[in-house]
C-alpha cells in the first residue's frame, strides 16, 4: 500500500490492488476516513499508521456502495459509517451482496479475512448538500456522481482545494458503467466535475494516485471523448490510449455490451 501526503492533514493511502484510494482527512484534531483500501493486511496496518501520523479517525465516508469501497469499518469497526443517499438505499436494497461479492473476490484470490463485513447502522447524507465538520469554516461539498453506477457522490474540500471524486477521473482505469449506472448520468457527472478540478490543488480519483489539475482535466477531456463516441457509434469507439491495457479492452467491452443492450 502506498502512503501519500498531500497536506499536514490529509493522507491518501492506494492500496496494491486495482490501486483503490482512501484519503484521510483531519480537522480540530479528529480525522475521517472516505472510501477505503482492499487487501485484509493494508487494512490492518491502517488504524497504526493513521495513529502515528496523529490522526484520531471518527467517522468514515464512502463514495459510493462498490464493495471495494466500504472496508473501512475492518480496519474502524465502531465508528459510524456515512454515505449518500443513494448508495444507503442501493445497499438496503441489496442486502448482503457486498459481503458476497467481498467473499468471492477473496477466494479467487485466497483470501482470509477476521469476521464479516459489518455495513449496519448506515448514516445517508444528503446530495448536493454540505456536511458540517465541527465548525463553518470546515464544510464538505457533496456533489452528485452518479453514471458509473446509480449511486455516488463526489467530495469537495474547500479549505485544502481537493476533490474526493470516487470512480471518476482515474488514470489508470477508463470510465465504467456498471449495473445501475449509464452513459447519460456519466456524462453529467464529467461535466459537474470539471469545474471543481479547475479550482484545486489535487484531485483523488477513486482508483490510481492523487493528480494534478492539469491531469485531471486532461482524463477528463479523454474520457469526454470516449463517452462521446460510444452514444454516436459505439462500434467504432476505442478507449483513450492512455489506458489501452487488457484490462481496459475488458473493460471496454463490458461498456459495449450495456450499451448495445
Amino acid at each position: 500500500m502506498r502512503v501519500i501526503a498531500l497536506d499536514r492533514d490529509l493522507i491518501v493511502f492506494v492500496s496494491r490492488i486495482w490501486q483503490t484510494t482512501c484519503s484521510a482527512l483531519r480537522w480540530s484534531g479528529e480525522a475521517f476516513l472516505v472510501d477505503s483500501p482492499v487487501l485484509p493486511d493494508e487494512l490492518e496496518a491502517l488504524p497504526s499508521v493513521l495513529e502515528q501520523s496523529d490522526f484520531a479517525v471518527s467517522a468514515l465516508l464512502v463514495t459510493h456502495a462498490d464493495w471495494d469501497h466500504l472496508l473501512a469499518r475492518y480496519a474502524f469497526p465502531g465508528s459510524s459509517l456515512g454515505c449518500p443517499e443513494s448508495s444507503a438505499r442501493r445497499i438496503a436494497a441489496e442486502p448482503g451482496a457486498a459481503q458476497r461479492e467481498l467473499r468471492q473476490f477473496d477466494e479467487q484470490h485466497y483470501l482470509e479475512r477476521q469476521g464479516t463485513l459489518g455495513l449496519g447502522g448506515i448514516q445517508p447524507v444528503p446530495v448536493p448538500g454540505k456536511l458540517e465538520l465541527g465548525d463553518a469554516a470546515h464544510e464538505l461539498e457533496l456533489h452528485p456522481a452518479e453514471g458509473h453506477t446509480g449511486d455516488g457522490a463526489a467530495y469537495w474540500v474547500p479549505w485544502l482545494k481537493v476533490l474526493i471524486c470516487g470512480d471518476y477521473l482515474s488514470p489508470v482505469e477508463i470510465p465504467s458503467i456498471s449495473d445501475g449506472g449509464s452513459l447519460e448520468g456519466y456524462l453529467a457527472t464529467l461535466e459537474r466535475l470539471a469545474p471543481l478540478v479547475e479550482q484545486a490543488r489535487a484531485v483523488v480519483p477513486g482508483h490510481g494516485a492523487p493528480l494534478e489539475p492539469a491531469g485531471a482535466l486532461r482524463i477528463i477531456a479523454e474520457d469526454l471523448a470516449y463517452l462521446n463516441s460510444l452514444a454516436a457509434d459505439a462500434a467504432g469507439a476505442r478507449a483513450p490510449a492512455s489506458r489501452a491495457s487488457s484490462a481496459q479492452r475488458r473493460i471496454h467491452e463490458a461498456n459495449l455490451a450495456r450499451i448495445r443492450a
